[in-house]
């Protein structure tokens, strides 16, 4: 979803890897998923799929019927190789990879086809999220019964993928602290010039995928993966910003939707600064659901109401901007980290007591715990190296996907508007649209209502509480589609089928029976 730091703008839709996984944040541990590379694999064919019948257009034949051959890559994991048009208008062109991982089905019952999974992002890898993650992604009912798939879309990780900065300029572009006083020209000048030499970088790295690695030409090659792995129909389970990939899916291919679960909506009406909006009241209102239960315990940093405890956030985020406190490793925590460290524990409410941990440390005067927490959401390493690529794609993927102003009157009413939504962390949230008003490729999508008329039914999940994808969002998305149906969690954190028991057993039936609910559940547990 769209936070905007005074370095960059950044949709905390784009932490749905890490908030999916991570369920328990311990100061000094920056492992986040469990490793399941140690049993090694090897480079020897195990098996094929065979690609489904398609009728497609003759440039377009290469790829629908490409053999994916099938490696070991350990821990009863298969990984493959997929090959895409580069410029679906044009497909003979050039291509691009798409890396994937299987796990084959593993019960004794009968098969029910691939399902393609999507952890978010955009920028997250569905390859580490199988991978390193599969028991979280989905059950082991639908291990038994399904062939689990996960692919890193075009411009992530091991695809074909977005190259921008090397790790010291990645660390100078999210971390350094702009001078002069935030909204002055001064602070502008320099904004706008980190911007540009971001997006100068990428250019000059990733010139000739830049302009292709927006989310419809994502979904295409989605849908070209459910032809490469046999299947008719396509069956998927996206998180997050996966809901908006798999809606654009289902809006350009309706009759080919299999079953379909969208967990952690994103509403496809939405522009750009509608999603900021959004965002900032849900992380607004995450902040009071979070003090409210800070309050009923003794070890809590904060005393008062709820609004004694906002208020005192905010002067926080006001005091690091003033004056920055300096971290041992040198780094400075200003208040675009700072507001970064008190949203990315906000995703899942088990990790609130290190939010308490983490207040007390910076109101200390200390700066560590805090670092810790935005590295975590930066994917940046102990050692200053970033495990991925995912701040890169991120940008490239929403300046692609979204129109983007950078109007002064225009800005200067998007920002009270802000302010007035989410008064403690409006103000921090957005200063237009510089980052991808600077992008060498505009978008040419218009936001949409997704009916996907003809469809197969569709199961779109919504977690009342859930602060990167507000919950009137999935009763936007599941309203707007022909087929949808809306299923409620009532309770807090981002995404419910791993969090939420009856969610699970739910989605579960769908994806194994094809049951679906008569009305909304709200499950409650």
């Amino acid at each position: 979803m769209t936070v905007t730091t005074p370095r960059r703008k950044r949709r905390f839709v784009s932490l749905a890897v890490a908030a999916l996984t991570v369920t328990v944040l311990v100061s000094g541990c920056s492992t986040w998923f469990v490793d399941r590379t140690s049993s090694g694999g090897s480079d020897k064919p195990v098996a094929e799929s065979t690609p489904s019948a398609e009728d497609v257009d003759a440039d377009l034949r290469p790829f629908y019927d490409q053999v994916l051959t099938w490696t070991d890559c350990g821990d009863g994991l298969q990984c493959a190789e997929a090959k895409a048009p580069l410029d679906w208008t044009n497909p003979s062109e050039s291509d691009v990879s798409l890396a994937l991982v299987k796990h084959p089905a593993s019960g004794p019952g009968a098969r029910l086809g691939s399902l393609l999974v999507n952890p978010g992002g955009p920028g997250g890898s569905g390859y580490d999220f199988i991978k390193d993650s599969l028991d979280f992604a989905v059950s082991d009912a639908l291990q038994a019964q399904y062939d689990v798939v996960g692919f890193d879309p075009r411009g992530v990780g091991r695809s074909s993928a977005v190259s921008c900065l090397t790790d010291k300029e990645m660390d100078s572009y999210l971390y350094d602290i702009l001078p002069g006083a935030r909204g002055s020209q001064q602070w502008l000048d320099a904004y706008t010039a980190s911007a540009a030499q971001f997006a100068t970088s990428c250019e000059k790295n990733s010139a000739d995928l830049l302009g292709h690695v927006d989310t419809v030409s994502a979904a295409r090659d989605l849908d070209l993966l459910r032809a490469t792995l046999g299947d008719s129909k396509l069956n998927y389970l996206g998180y997050s910003y996966g809901t908006f990939l798999g809606s654009t899916y289902a809006d350009l291919y309706p009759q080919k939707v299999g079953r379909l679960v969208l967990d952690g909506a994103l509403d496809p009406t939405s522009s750009n600064f509608d999603v900021s909006v959004g965002q900032a009241v849900g992380f607004e209102n995450a902040l009071k659901a979070y003090l409210t239960d800070c309050l009923t315990k003794s070890s809590c940093p904060f005393e008062g109401s709820v609004d004694d405890g906002m208020a005192k956030i905010g002067q926080l985020i006001a005091q690091v901007d003033a004056s920055p406190i300096r971290a041992s490793d040198g780094r400075e925590l200003g208040s675009s980290t700072m507001l970064t460290a008190i949203i990315y524990p906000l995703y899942n409410a088990e990790n609130w007591s290190y939010l308490s941990d983490m207040f007390s440390d910076v109101f200390a005067g200390n700066a560590d715990y805090a670092m810790q927490f935005a590295d975590g959401y930066n994917g940046r390493g102990a050692d200053g190296s970033y495990k991925d690529n995912s701040t890169e794609a991120f940008m490239a993927i929403n300046c692609l996907d979204y129109a983007y102003t950078n109007d002064p009157a225009t800005v200067q009413k998007q920002n009270a508007d802000l302010v007035a939504a989410a008064p403690t962390v409006g103000p921090w949230w957005s200063y237009g649209d510089i980052s991808c008003d600077a992008w060498p490729d505009k978008t040419t999508r218009t936001p949409h209502a997704v009916t996907a008329q003809g469809a197969a039914p569709i199961l779109v999940v919504g977690t009342t509480g859930d602060p990167a994808t507000p919950y009137a969002w999935a009763e936007g998305l599941a309203g707007q589609l022909s087929s949808g149906h809306l299923i409620t969690f009532v309770g807090e954190g981002h995404t419910a089928y791993g969090t939420s028991s009856c969610v699970k057993k739910t989605v579960d039936a769908y994806f194994l029976e094809g049951t679906v609910p008569a009305s909304d559940p709200r499950c409650t547990s």
